[in-house]
C-alpha cells in the first residue's frame, strides 16, 4: 500500500485543526470529526482496491530489435474492477538505455483495457533484458495506491538494422528510391539482356513499352531487362580500434554493419552475389558470396555478435584470408577508418595488392561534427587555432582520396549518417561502368 500526495494534503489541515484545539476547544472536536472522515475514506478505498486481484498486463515485443532504429513496445493493461481506476505504470526497460522516464499515467474504464505504446532505439547489438511491469492503481478518491507487479522478465536480441532493409524494399517496389537519395544511374551502351514481357504498371519506364505486344493484347505491355553481368560483391569490415569511434550514439562499426546489409540486399536484387568478410588483427568471419533466398538471413546472423577489437588492424591478414576464400575477382567494399595520411601510408601497399586481385572500393568516414565546426566563424584566438587543426585533418582526408585515386583505387569519403545511401549510389555507378 502506498499513500498518495492527496492524502498528505488532506491530513495536514486536520493536524493543524487538532493542534489549534489546544487554544480553541471546539476546533479539537472539528479536527476529530475530520480525522474520522479521512480514516473512513482511506478504509473505503482500501476495501475497493483490495477486494480482489483485478489487474493484468501483457508486454508485446518484436521477435528482435533493429539496431539504430525506433522499435515499438506495446503494453496492454486489463482491469477487472467494476469502476473506473487511475493507473500509473512503470516499465523496467533494459538498463543500457539509461532512461527513467518510461512511465505513463492513464485511466481505465470499468472492466476495460488500455493499450500503451512507446519506442526504444538501441545503439548496440546484443541481448537486452526487460524487467517487470509495475502498475500503481487508485480510485477516484485518490488517497491510496495498490501496486501490481506484472509481466515476466523478457530478453530480446538486437540485430543489425533490418528495418532499414524493409524500408529500402518497400521503396524499391514503389519506385520511390530517390526519396532516400538513391540516384538513377543511366547505363552507357546496351548492357542489358531481354528477360520477359509483362503488363505495364505505374512507375515503369515508358521507353520500354512493347508496342507490338500492346497492339495484340489491347493493353500496355513493357519489356523487362536484366543486367548482363553478375559479379561477387564482398562487404569487408574493419574491426580495429578506430572503428569504435561513435557518432550519434552508434559506433562506426555499427554504421558499417547496417550499410553492409543494405548494400548486400541491393546487390542481390541487382543479380549480383553478396558475401561478407571481417578482420582485425587476423582474418575472422567469412560468408561466401551467394544470391540464394536465405542469404540475407545468413549475413544478419553472421553480423549479430560481431564486436570491435582494441588492437591494430592487420591488412596483411585480410589479403591472406581473401586469397584463400575468394579466388575469383570480385568487388570489395572495404569499410575502414583513415584519419590521417600516415595511417593510410602504413596500409597503402596492402591496399594496392588487394586492388590488383580485385576491384576495391575503400569507404572511410568524414567527421560530421568537425565539418560543422569548420563552418562556424572563429571569434577568439583559441578558435582560430582549433579551426586550423580541424581544417588540417579535413585536408588530409581529401588528400587520402586523391592518393588512392592515383593508384587506381576507388574511394568514398562520407559521413556516418549518409553512409548507406552513399555506398549504394557508388555501387550503382560502378555497376553501370562495368
Amino acid at each position: 500500500m502506498f499513500l498518495r500526495p492527496r492524502f498528505y494534503l488532506l491530513i495536514a489541515p486536520v493536524i493543524l485543526t487538532l493542534a489549534a484545539g489546544a487554544a480553541v476547544p471546539v476546533l479539537f472536536t472539528v479536527g476529530q470529526v475530520l480525522l474520522a472522515v479521512l480514516v473512513l475514506l482511506v478504509l473505503a478505498e482500501a476495501a475497493l482496491l483490495w477486494q480482489k486481484r483485478a489487474i493484468t498486463a501483457e508486454r508485446t515485443l518484436p521477435d528482435r530489435f533493429s539496431n539504430g532504429d525506433p522499435n515499438d513496445v506495446r503494453i496492454s493493461v486489463e482491469s477487472g474492477y467494476r469502476f473506473a481506476i487511475r493507473c500509473e505504470m512503470v516499465d523496467e526497460i533494459p538498463f543500457i538505455f539509461q532512461r527513467r522516464d518510461v512511465s505513463f499515467r492513464f485511466t481505465v474504464a470499468p472492466v476495460g483495457t488500455k493499450t500503451l505504446r512507446y519506442q526504444l532505439t538501441p545503439t548496440r547489438r546484443g541481448v537486452y533484458g526487460f524487467g517487470r511491469v509495475r502498475v500503481f492503481v487508485s480510485t477516484r478518491i485518490g488517497l491510496l495506491q495498490r501496486r501490481y507487479t506484472l509481466c515476466q522478465p523478457q530478453d530480446v536480441k538486437v540485430y543489425p538494422s533490418y528495418l532499414m532493409l524493409r524500408q529500402y524494399e518497400l521503396l524499391a517496389h514503389s519506385q520511390h528510391l530517390t526519396e532516400m537519395g538513391i540516384k538513377r544511374i543511366r547505363r552507357v551502351g546496351n548492357n542489358t539482356d531481354f528477360e520477359q514481357i509483362k503488363d505495364y504498371v505505374t512507375g515503369d519506364d515508358y521507353r520500354t513499352i512493347n508496342w507490338r505486344a500492346t497492339a495484340r493484347r489491347h493493353q500496355l505491355m513493357v519489356n523487362v531487362y536484366q543486367q548482363e553481368r553478375s559479379q561477387q560483391v564482398f562487404c569487408v569490415i574493419d574491426k580495429g580500434r578506430m572503428m569504435q569511434q561513435a557518432f550519434g550514439g552508434m559506433t562506426l562499426f555499427d554504421y558499417a554493419i547496417n550499410a553492409s546489409l543494405v548494400l548486400s540486399y541491393v546487390a542481390i536484387h541487382k543479380e549480383d552475389r553478396a558475401g561478407l568478410a571481417t578482420f582485425s588483427d587476423r582474418f575472422e568471419t567469412f560468408v561466401p558470396a551467394s544470391r540464394q533466398p536465405g542469404q540475407m538471413q545468413v549475413l544478419q546472423e553472421a553480423l549479430y555478435a560481431e564486436q570491435t577489437q582494441f588492437g591494430e588492424t592487420d591488412f596483411s591478414a585480410l589479403i591472406a584470408g581473401l586469397a584463400q576464400h575468394a579466388n575469383r575477382r570480385s568487388l570489395l567494399v572495404l569499410f575502414t577508418s583513415f584519419m590521417s595520411m600516415p595511417a593510410l601510408r602504413r596500409q597503402l601497399s596492402f591496399l594496392r595488392q588487394l586492388s590488383l586481385r580485385h576491384r576495391l572500393l575503400v569507404v572511410f568516414f568524414e567527421d560530421e561534427e568537425q565539418r560543422q565546426f569548420i563552418a562556424t566563424p572563429a571569434t577568439t584566438t583559441e578558435d582560430y587555432y582549433q579551426h586550423v587543426v580541424a581544417e588540417k585533418y579535413a585536408h588530409e582526408q581529401r588528400l587520402i582520396v586523391s592518393t588512392l585515386r592515383q593508384y587506381g583505387i576507388l574511394s568514398l569519403l562520407t559521413t556516418p549518417r549518409q553512409l548507406s545511401v552513399s555506398v549504394i549510389n557508388r555501387y550503382l555507378e560502378i555497376k553501370a561502368e562495368s
